[in-house]
C-alpha cells in the first residue's frame, strides 16, 4: 500500500510539473503576443482587436531589430498597369475588414487580433504556434541554373514529395524579382478539416533547397484561428520554415504600419458560386533605399518585413509563385483530406464557379510592372486541385484558376 501510494505521489508529481511547465510557457507567450492595448474593439465576428502602440509591437523583440528605427512609409510604390477583372469587371473589390464595422484604432497604434488561450493549446507548443512545418524547394537550383530552357513541371515532379503540402500554382523564375502583385478572388473554401489550412496567396523565394520566404493572402486555418473563417494573412522565414518565421505577428518580425487593417482578422464579403466575385489586391515589393519588403492590400499599406530579417531577399527574389496551397497529413494519401482549395471546383470551371488571381504582375531590375514573360503550372496532385491559365482572346487578360475539392473519385 505505501508502496503503490509512493508511486502515485511521484506519478501526481511529474504531471503537476510538467503541467505547470506547460502553463507558464503559454502565459509567457501570451504576454509576448498581446501588447498593452490603448482602446480594445470587440468585433461583431467575436474577435477582440487591441489597439497597440506602434513602437511597442511585438516586432520589436526580435534580437535583429532591437535599435530598428521604423520606416512609417516605403519610399517608392509599386505601381499599378491594371486591365480589367474577369467578366467585364464584374468582380469588387475588399476594402476593410469585419472588426472595422464596431471601432477604429487611433492614430499611433496599430489593429492587433488578440490571441486566446485555447489559441495556443491547440498548437503541438507554444513555441510552434503559427508556424508551418519544414519543407525543402530541391527543384529551385537546378532551375535557375537552366531556366532558359527549362521545364518547371517536370522537375517539380521529379523531387523529393512534400509529405504535408499540395500546392496548385503559377511559378515564374529569374534572378532580380523585386516585387509582385495580383488580385486574388476570395472564397471561403469549404471543409477544411481542424488541423489543415487551405490559402490562396503570392509567394516571392529567394535561395535554394533551403529558402527565404515572404507571403500574403488569404487563409483558413482552423488550427491556429479556432475557426473556419477567411482571414488576411502573411507569413515569412528565413531557414524554409525550420526555426524562424510565423504567421502574421505571431512572432517577432513583419513591423505593421497600418491602422486600418488587423493582420489574421476575417475578411467579408466572400465570392459564391455563379453569384457577385470579390478580391484582394496584394502586393509585395522591395524598398530599394531600406531594403524593406512592403505589403499592401488594395490601397492600404500594410507594413514591411525588414532586410534584416534576411540574407538573400535583402537584394531580391529569383522566383514568384500565385496560387494555393493545401496542408494537411493526408495530401498524397489514401483516403485524402476532404480538406478544399481555392472555391472547391477545379480549375476548369472557370469564372464564377473557381478561384483565380488576375492582373499578375512581377517588378524587376528595370523598374517595370509587367505580366512574366515565362510562367510554368504546376500541381501536386492534379485529381484532387488544379490549374488553368486562361485567356478568352489573344488581347484579354490572362487569368489563373486553380483549386479543387481534394478527396473525391478521382481523389479517393
Amino acid at each position: 500500500m505505501i508502496r503503490l501510494f509512493l508511486t502515485l505521489a511521484i506519478l501526481c508529481g511529474l504531471y503537476n510539473e510538467a503541467y505547470g511547465k506547460a502553463s507558464v510557457d503559454i502565459d509567457m507567450k501570451l504576454k509576448a503576443l498581446n501588447k498593452p492595448a490603448l482602446k480594445t474593439i470587440k468585433s461583431e465576428d467575436g474577435d477582440i482587436i487591441d489597439c497597440v502602440d506602434i513602437y511597442k509591437q511585438h516586432a520589436f523583440d526580435h534580437p535583429a531589430l532591437r535599435n530598428h528605427k521604423i520606416q512609417m512609409k516605403p519610399s517608392v510604390k509599386f505601381g499599378t498597369t491594371k486591365t480589367t477583372i474577369p467578366n467585364n469587371g464584374t468582380s469588387k473589390p475588399i476594402t476593410s475588414q469585419i472588426w472595422s464595422k464596431s471601432g477604429t484604432c487611433p492614430n499611433g497604434t496599430i489593429p492587433v487580433r488578440r490571441v486566446s488561450r485555447e489559441d495556443i493549446m491547440r498548437a503541438s507548443s507554444p513555441s510552434h504556434f503559427g508556424r508551418k512545418t519544414p519543407r525543402k524547394y530541391y527543384f529551385l537550383d537546378n532551375a535557375l541554373k537552366h531556366k532558359a530552357n527549362y521545364n518547371i513541371t517536370a522537375e517539380r515532379l521529379r523531387q523529393p514529395i512534400q509529405p504535408d503540402r499540395s500546392e496548385a500554382i503559377l511559378i515564374t523564375l529569374g534572378y532580380n524579382y523585386l516585387g509582385a502583385q495580383s488580385d486574388i478572388n476570395v472564397w471561403n473554401p469549404p471543409g477544411v478539416e481542424h488541423d489543415d489550412y487551405s490559402s490562396a496567396q503570392i509567394w516571392l523565394l529567394a535561395g535554394s533547397a533551403t529558402f527565404e520566404s515572404i507571403e500574403a493572402g488569404w487563409v483558413v486555418n482552423p488550427h491556429v484561428f479556432g475557426d473556419s473563417r477567411t482571414r488576411l494573412f502573411t507569413y515569412w522565414t528565413k531557414d524554409s520554415y525550420s526555426t524562424t518565421g510565423c504567421t502574421n505577428l505571431l512572432c517577432p518580425g513583419f513591423v505593421q504600419t497600418t491602422t486600418k487593417f488587423a493582420l489574421g482578422a476575417a475578411v467579408e464579403p466572400v465570392s459564391t458560386q455563379s453569384s457577385e466575385q470579390y478580391y484582394i489586391t496584394v502586393s509585395m515589393y522591395l524598398d530599394p533605399n531600406t531594403r524593406n519588403w512592403w505589403l499592401t492590400v488594395g490601397n492600404n499599406v500594410i507594413g514591411y518585413w525588414p532586410g534584416t530579417l534576411f540574407t538573400v531577399l535583402t537584394h531580391s527574389a529569383t522566383a514568384v509563385q500565385w496560387g494555393g496551397e493545401v496542408y494537411s497529413r493526408n495530401v498524397k494519401k489514401t483516403p485524402h483530406t476532404k480538406t478544399t482549395m481555392g472555391s472547391g471546383r477545379y480549375a476548369s470551371y472557370l469564372f464564377g464557379d473557381a478561384c483565380f488571381h488576375t492582373n499578375v504582375r512581377i517588378k524587376d531590375y528595370s523598374l517595370q510592372i509587367k505580366f512574366p514573360e515565362t510562367l510554368s503550372e504546376f500541381t501536386d496532385e492534379n485529381e484532387c486541385y488544379s490549374t488553368k491559365l486562361n485567356r478568352e482572346t489573344y488581347m484579354s487578360e490572362p487569368v489563373f484558376f486553380f483549386g479543387g475539392p481534394g478527396q473525391n473519385r478521382f481523389c479517393p
